[in-house]
């Protein structure tokens, strides 16, 4: 499988590419995205690095003072925090397509699982290769949910309108869960008495 061809596909014409896509297994998929998330991972930390540079030179300074080989630690450091992102990436790929996937279900997507994971992990191409840039990965999200769109009508042979339609609900309802999460645990704090409610003086 020519990995340039697909990028070159999605990005420029992701009808016809998420066509050629359909008899691609898991296994192809899964490679395809993980080459994506090393790239997004290494490009990320470079850029983290670039922005806090000045930090970490007056962190290097007081820890040489105190006798800690500051930057062979940071480096394995680093390591460390790009294998979490990139097995983070991985796992929310997974819970990701089962959540979608539910709403893709109910409207009408009979193509099973893989086809929604496939639609995610190949439509995340235009998000992989521009998140890492400041502004201009919120374009590559956008572009990504579009892809995710298109993806899912493809696969699974569904309308736009349904694809659509799928992957608002998938989005808002888990919105509404989370703010309904936070707000639970904020009162369960206000009642319990952990976080006192602020009195005001007027």
């Amino acid at each position: 499988m020519d990995y340039i061809e697909l990028i070159k596909g999605f990005l420029l014409s992701p009808v016809e590419t998420f066509r050629k896509v359909r008899k691609a297994d898991l296994g192809d998929a899964l490679k395809y995205f993980l080459i994506l998330v090393v790239i997004n991972t290494v490009l990320s930390v470079i850029i983290s690095l670039v922005a806090l540079s000045s930090i970490w030179a007056a962190y290097s300074s007081i820890f040489e003072g105190l006798g800690i080989a500051l930057p062979a630690a940071a480096g394995f450091g680093i390591i460390v925090i790009a294998i979490l992102m990139i097995f983070v990436t991985l796992l929310a790929l997974f819970i990701g397509a089962a959540w979608l996937h539910l709403w893709v279900y109910i409207l009408g997507g009979r193509k099973g699982y893989l086809e929604t994971l496939k639609a995610i992990a190949y439509g995340d191409t235009p998000y992989l290769l521009l998140g890492w840039i400041p502004v201009i990965g919120l374009i590559g999200g956008i572009w990504s949910l579009i892809l995710w769109t298109l993806g899912i009508r493809e696969l699974h042979e569904i309308s736009t309108s349904r694809a659509a339609l799928a992957l608002i609900l998938a989005i808002v309802v888990l919105l509404i869960i989370i703010i309904a999460l936070a707000v639970t645990f904020f009162y369960a704090l206000v009642s319990s008495g952990v976080m006192p409610v602020p009195v005001s003086t007027f």
